[in-house]
């Protein structure tokens, strides 16, 4: 036996020493590619001293260019740049897609072995930074990574310096997605624990506080900017009128107005009454509504593409936008993968649809900025086929034809370019459609200051992101979206008390409030955190795994977990709600019931024993059963019937 073990071991550990050896020699090649790329660019731009005034001679001609000049009518600085750009820079200034760091702050050129599941994802996904850089010329770029504020504003420096050393200097426009929330949602959001922590966006709505969502807006602008971020891949302006859907956490909640409100406060703490230098360009999502979802399936995946509108009320979906958005000047705008079946004249997605995207955008709304496609709708690639839902026939060159033509001007999560190149220089696309979604990409550039210094200060960074004064603002909103949706006299409880706990993971938390004992029978309250339930992955893809939807009810185990305490002591119970969950058992059985839309364990414990006032009111109904969620229309709200608790409901103490 111990020889059979023995010789296993030495095959398992030839493996393992195997695939180290093929991983170093494959990073060491790609380490000499990108060395090389590296090597083809210019000199860093110099500096052009005009009438008392330092520019940047970006295009390295010795001369002060209309581009470069911070003095010249934007337009005409736009118009001069694109005049300069060939079609292959054109044609990179389309696309925007993941990159990746080292903790270093450096570009991630090479793969490497690491615990980090981004940088496997990013090695595995994308082209090395190099590639996508110098040999695509793409100059949008969200970022995935969630390192300390200095190396995350490492990055920005070193991603623009090799930006200013390419042909025009043109400067890189980094986006992300939400950072700020207390929870940790892969599937949602980046959790980056050094910018300040705020409850998601059901949270923010359970408030109804435009003023707080404002200064919301505006700490994040500062954090973000602090880095060099300058797109925010948010707010989503998407309504969440059926219930299985797995991105309702990302909403407003169910009702139009509200979520109109927010949507612009929210929008203008972000970018300013006007975009500019000190601004974060938003890119709301997901026009004109990503919520109806059939059956609530997400369209991430093939089984969940139609939006379905049995109440006929796609109009409903849209006020978000023409109220929230639109009225707070958004700069971007994305739609989301689904086919709004029945709406338009094809059922294709979103972004290949002209009836959506030019006729009630562009000419009905008069939306002018830049519309980017969701990500990954063009090319296959090795996390799962393209969302090309409708025109799954077409061959990628042909899908990117469509969403130009149907008025979309930058494309998410693809690294084609060259397949644009090949639509102009064949005539399928004239250069001056191209022009046309330059000029607006480039307007934001200019609006945000990068042309004229697109740098940060890495010391300064680590003073602004996540300050004292921003998280205690977090923590404030945290507890004022907490939602009291029953007390029995238990709260807010005493101190003292001995205290059971089950489902919080910071018990120092509780410290100074009560003592945590490790047996029922001598508590005197019980406290259990609960999870929104749902149903296990229809496929096989790793990204479904970060997406809970379908089931909101709990199973008899789920159940008899929550009755085991509750028959015993006074107990607490607090709902994490990404999703309206079926909460009518869960009531009967405990003294005290809270819902939470991201509230860390510390806050949790100052709400419980009265140091903070929980003030929320729901965002949404909660279904009173399985039925009746099952009953509810996709594109109706406050259709559930004989509700548990109804959309605005909350009490306080």
């Amino acid at each position: 036996m111990k020889k059979a073990l023995k010789i296993i071991g030495i095959i398992l550990g030839s493996i393992i020493a195997l695939v180290v050896i093929v991983m170093l020699a494959f990073s060491v090649k790609k380490g000499k590619a990108a060395k090389k790329l590296y090597a083809q660019l210019g000199d860093e731009a110099p500096e052009l001293i005009v009438d008392g005034m330092i520019f940047r001679d970006l295009n390295k001609n010795g001369t002060l260019d209309l581009y470069e000049d911070s003095r010249a009518d934007m337009e005409e600085r736009v118009e001069d740049l694109v005049q300069q750009m060939t079609v292959e820079e054109k044609a990179g200034t389309m696309f925007v897609s993941m990159i990746g760091m080292t903790s270093k702050g450096e570009p991630y050129d090479k793969p490497k072995i690491s615990k980090n599941p981004i940088d496997m994802i990013l090695a595995i996904a994308i082209p090395p930074a190099s590639e996508m850089l110098v040999a695509k010329k793409m100059n949008s770029f969200n970022i995935l990574n969630s390192y300390d504020p200095d190396i995350l504003a490492r990055f920005n420096n070193n991603a623009q310096k090799i930006a200013e050393r390419m042909r025009l200097g043109i400067p890189i426009s980094i986006a992300t997605d939400p950072r700020h929330g207390a929870e940790n949602n892969p599937g949602a959001a980046i959790f980056t624990p050094t910018f300040s922590q705020w409850p998601n966006q059901l949270g923010l709505a359970a408030t109804s506080d435009t003023s707080l969502v404002r200064e919301f807006g505006d700490i994040a602008r500062q954090e973000y900017r602090s880095v060099g971020i300058t797109v925010a891949l948010h707010p989503m302006a998407d309504l969440a009128t059926e219930p299985r859907w797995a991105r309702i956490n990302g909403t407003f909640g169910e009702d139009a107005v509200l979520s109109a409100v927010m949507t612009k406060a929210y929008v203008l703490g972000l970018q300013g009454d006007s975009l500019d230098k000190q601004g974060v360009a938003c890119m709301t999502k997901h026009f004109s509504g990503g919520g109806p979802q059939l059956d609530g399936d997400d369209p991430h995946f093939a089984y969940g593409k139609d939006q379905a509108y049995p109440g006929d009320n796609f109009d409903y979906h849209v006020i978000p936008f023409t109220e929230g958005a639109f009225a707070a000047n958004t700069a971007q705008i994305m739609p989301y993968y689904g086919i709004p079946v029945g709406q338009t004249d094809e059922d294709v997605a979103f972004a290949f649809n002209k009836s959506i995207i030019t006729d009630l955008l562009r000419d009905s709304l008069g939306f002018d900025g830049v519309v980017c496609t969701d990500w990954g709708i063009i090319v296959d690639n090795k996390m799962g086929e393209a969302r090309a839902w409708g025109v799954e026939d077409l061959t990628p060159m042909l899908r990117i034809k469509k969403a130009i033509n149907a008025g979309c001007d930058q494309f998410g999560g693809e690294f084609v370019p060259e397949l644009i190149v090949e639509l102009v220089e064949t005539g399928q696309l004239s250069e001056a459609r191209i022009d046309e979604s330059v000029r607006r990409i480039l307007r934001d550039k200019f609006r945000l200051g990068l042309f004229d210094n697109p740098y940060v200060d890495e010391v300064e960074a680590l003073k602004i992101a996540g300050n004292d004064k921003f998280m205690e603002k977090g923590r404030e909103a945290q507890a004022k979206s907490m939602v009291v949706l029953k007390n029995d006299g238990l709260l807010p409880l005493k101190e003292g008390a001995k205290i059971y706990v089950e489902g919080m993971s910071n018990l120092d938390a509780l410290k100074g409030y009560g003592e945590v004992v490790k047996e029922i029978a001598v508590a005197d309250i019980v406290i259990k955190r609960i999870s929104t339930p749902w149903d296990d992955p229809k496929g096989n893809s790793l990204l479904e795994r970060f997406f809970h939807q379908g089931r909101l009810w709990y199973n008899e185990e789920e159940l008899a977990e929550i009755s085991v305490l509750a028959d015993q002591k006074p107990t607490v119970i607090v709902a994490h709600l990404e999703r309206p969950s079926v909460l009518t058992e869960v009531n009967e059985m405990c003294g005290a019931l809270l819902a939470d839309f991201g509230t860390s364990d510390e806050v949790l414990a100052d709400v419980l024993f009265g140091k903070r006032t929980p003030q929320g009111k729901l965002p949404f109904e909660l279904p009173s059963s399985k039925e009746a969620v099952e009953n509810q229309m996709e594109d109706l709200p406050y259709d559930s019937g004989n509700p548990l608790f109804p959309f605005g409901y909350g009490l306080t103490y």
